[in-house]
């Protein structure tokens, strides 16, 4: 296959930057022609402990009931520096078995500390590929 990764996956990026120790969802994503998505977590300022789960829902804006497809335990290996990162990744399937009317994702993450920041990234991987999932340039 001679395909461009950028017909394969969708990549985004977040600024993440709450002020609030509340649980935050990033943004809901559409998994209906995705088979994995990967979420990473990226910290630019503070070293509170990081809560990070995906949730799924039916609605686009997460606005039906959320569904917890996966937790990331991070005992004992908190991404606590500048420069530290993580990763959360799920399959289209896991999203089905946490409820059927499961269609959208978001990472929903919680600070321990307010003030802290930090980048989160989407990486979908498309069933069927589009040309230029991914925009070269955002600014």
């Amino acid at each position: 296959m001679n395909s461009l990764l950028s017909e394969r996956f969708k990549v985004t990026h977040y600024d993440f930057d709450p002020d609030a120790t509340t649980a935050t969802d990033i943004a809901w994503v559409d998994m209906s022609n995705c088979s994995r998505v990967i979420f990473s977590f990226f910290r630019t300022v503070g070293t509170s402990d990081l809560t990070m789960t995906v949730l799924g829902n039916s609605a686009s804006n997460g606005g039906g009931t959320d569904r917890t497809i996966k937790t990331k335990a991070l005992t004992g290996v908190q991404p606590n520096a500048v420069g530290d990162y993580t990763f959360v990744e799920v399959s289209r399937e896991e999203c089905i078995a946490a409820n059927e009317d499961v269609r959208y994702v978001s990472l929903n993450l919680t600070f321990a500390t307010g003030t802290d920041e930090g980048v989160v990234t989407y990486v979908r991987e498309m069933m069927t590929g589009i040309t230029s999932n991914t925009s070269d340039n955002i600014a």
